[in-house]
Parts: structure tokens; C-alpha cells; sequence
């Protein structure tokens, strides 16, 4: 039986394995399409909405929707662009994100992004919304303002039972990631660090670690995001 399939990203003619998503075929072939929540070997929530690309003339986000046999995707055009610029400027104004200031600088997902995209001056209006700083816990330090609510360490994060370490509270403006306190009593240095690993943005720090990697060696200083997925 013949699992492959064919379909086109901007007009290139790609091959693809039945089941995977578009996300994931694109990488493959060396496409890159951005992406802040996703997160390989977990389920996609299309959480972001920086994924966004167009199908048949409807936007779809690109880690949830499966490749289709003679599909024809829209990714790197002047409109998909300017939406996902806008989704950077989104973030930035909502949040406070210092990037000189902020011990993710250089590591950072979204200011990657920003970059990528040319994000000067956002559009929209700076918020500047104060949220709680949690220090309590032993070994990590979350910072809400830097939050981007992406689930990562929720979906990532837990112990060998399953339990999570993070989980949502509140809604709609006031929603925040916290940290269980009975949890963070007993984690250890492995899963902190994991944690601040797999947070994009620098909304999840360990403690007594801070900017310890040199300007110029950080992942993004010399090459920017995507770089490793495009050819």
C-alpha cells in the first residue's frame, strides 16, 4: 500500500507520508513555516496561530491540519506574512517583553521571530499589563509577563506518573500558566531546566542560572530561526 502523497507548498510539488501534518511534511522538505506552540512528539493545539496558511482559500494553521492528496498551500506570500507580523506585534504588546533585559535574549523564540519578520514598531498599542512574577518554587522562577500561553510546558512537562507540572488558571484576560506548589517542592534540576528549555519566550527561568551563555553564542546570534529547516 502506497502512503505517499503529493501536494504543493507555494507551488513546489512535495512529497508527504498519509497522516503526517503539514507542519511536519514542510520540514521535512525543507520548507520552513513558523511556529510558537508547536512542540514535536505532542499532540498540536494550534494554540499560536503562527503556523496560519491558506488553503483553497481559507486560512488553516499549518501543525493541526493533516496533508491531503493535491492539496495547494499558501505559505510565504505578503498576506500570510503580514498576519503572522501581526501575531508577533500581538504578543509583544500584550506581555513585557524586555529582550535586553530578559535572560532569554538570544534563545528566545518570539524575538527570534521578530526578527525574522522585521518587526519594528507594532501597530497596536503597547498594554503593558502588570502580571504576578512567581519565585516561590525552589528551582525555576515564572515571570507572567513574558508568558505567551503557549502550553508548551503543560503538554511537556510532568512527572514519571503523568502528572503535569503546569496548568492553566483563570480566563479569558486574566488566564495565566501556573506552576503546581506541591509539585515544584520536589522538582528536580533536570525538569527545571527541561522547563525553561521548552518555554519559547523567558516566562520560565531556572534559578541561580541566569545569563550564564556569552553574546555571540547563543543560538540565534548567528543564525536566525528557520534557518536549520530551510534548504
Amino acid at each position: 500500500m502506497n502512503n505517499t502523497i503529493k501536494f504543493e507548498i507555494d507551488g513546489k510539488i512535495i512529497e508527504a507520508e498519509k497522516g503526517q501534518t503539514i507542519v511536519e511534511a514542510a520540514q521535512a522538505n525543507g520548507i520552513y513555516i513558523p511556529t510558537l506552540c508547536n512542540f514535536s512528539g505532542v499532540k498540536p493545539k494550534g494554540c499560536c496561530r503562527m503556523c496560519t496558511i491558506k488553503i483553497n482559500n481559507k486560512f488553516m494553521t499549518a501543525c493541526t491540519t493533516p496533508v491531503a492528496d493535491g492539496m495547494e498551500v499558501e505559505n510565504n506570500t505578503e498576506e500570510i506574512t503580514d498576519i503572522r507580523k501581526s501575531i508577533i506585534e500581538l504578543l509583544f504588546v500584550s506581555g513585557n517583553h524586555f529582550c535586553p533585559a530578559c535572560e532569554k535574549s538570544g534563545n528566545c523564540e518570539l524575538q527570534a521571530l521578530a526578527y525574522r519578520y522585521q518587526m519594528m514598531v507594532p501597530r497596536f498599542p503597547f498594554l503593558f499589563p502588570q502580571k504576578g512574577v512567581d519565585a516561590s518554587s525552589p528551582k525555576i522562577v515564572k515571570d507572567q509577563n513574558r508568558c505567551i500561553s503557549c502550553k508548551r510546558c503543560i503538554k511537556t512537562i510532568e512527572d514519571e506518573k503523568g502528572r503535569k507540572y503546569f496548568a492553566y488558571k483563570n480566563r479569558g484576560n486574566k488566564l495565566e500558566v501556573v506552576l503546581d506548589e506541591e509539585m515544584a517542592k520536589t522538582m528536580t534540576d533536570e525538569i527545571a531546566q527541561l522547563a525553561m528549555e521548552n518555554c519559547p519566550v523567558g516566562s520560565i527561568l531556572r534559578k541561580e542560572i541566569g545569563y550564564i551563555q556569552p553574546i555571540g553564542t547563543r543560538k540565534y546570534d548567528k543564525k536566525p530561526i528557520g534557518s536549520e529547516i530551510e534548504v
